[in-house]
């Protein structure tokens, strides 16, 4: 036999007898999603007897998709204040229309409209340097709120002068649905026909924010019972992320 092509077949056999690493497999890489959402909050009052009570006091929220305690930070994305709270339960049933259920002291910390509600949930990584700075506040703050009396304490300054109470500037009322962002405005055209075609909403829109960034929109809705008739009419389509802007 040939020298030559026995040393080619016993190098072959050699480097399939070499194990070679393993490559990582894209299933074994678990990155974290984060969950962010714009929409309207109901705030939580006696009147709602059919979800579980929410203490006024309370910085808990209920959440139909987050699981029970997970860290979110709300924020009031007309004044930019924000806050850190947790979720109480995930099973509480109320309208899909809300992005949570909130108690009225997360609504007056962050200067809620109580006739339109709209707050920005993200989840936050419980070890997040956001987390670090605000856990301990939150901790206190909730074991306070816990151990407080139902009428609370009040502290009068007799030096200070009573604050107006400030007058409702915002514009009249204009809210949008957005259902998805796409990279290419034929998809975004084809969400269209199939929003034709499946309701009779016939409001909806392709809004273009970049060269790669088309969105749709539905509305804007000038009243909150046809924004809300609307949106719960997109519950059968099965839309992952549902969110309502503001003047968009």
């Amino acid at each position: 036999m040939n020298y030559k092509i026995l040393l080619i077949l016993l190098s072959f056999f050699l480097i399939g007898c070499v194990e070679v690493p393993k490559q990582l497999d894209k299933t074994e890489i678990k990155l974290e999603k984060k969950y962010a959402n714009s929409g309207f909050a109901l705030i939580f009052d006696e009147s709602l007897n059919k979800i579980k009570k929410l203490d006024d006091r309370s910085l808990m929220i209920y959440h139909k998709s987050l699981k029970r305690k997970s860290t979110v930070k709300i924020t009031n994305p007309k004044n930019g204040k924000s806050l850190i709270a947790e979720v109480k339960s995930n099973n509480q049933k109320f309208s899909d229309f809300y992005n949570s259920v909130i108690s009225k002291r997360i609504a007056e910390d962050l200067d809620l409209d109580f006739s339109e509600p709209l707050l920005e949930i993200k989840l936050v990584s419980r070890n997040s340097a956001f987390i670090a700075k605000k856990s301990k506040t939150f901790e206190e703050e909730k074991k306070v709120a816990e151990k407080a009396p139902v009428d609370g304490i009040q502290i009068k300054d007799l030096n200070s002068k009573p604050k107006k109470k400030k007058k409702n500037t915002n514009p009249k009322f204009s809210y949008s649905i957005k259902l998805a962002d796409f990279y290419y405005k034929s998809s975004a055209k084809l969400m269209i026909s199939r929003i034709k075609n499946e309701t009779n909403i016939k409001n909806s829109k392709i809004q273009q924010l970049s060269k790669t960034k088309f969105r749709v929109l539905i509305g804007p809705f000038n009243d909150i019972k046809s924004l809300k008739e609307s949106y719960e009419k997109l519950g059968p389509m099965n839309f992952e992320n549902l969110e309502i802007l503001n003047n968009v």
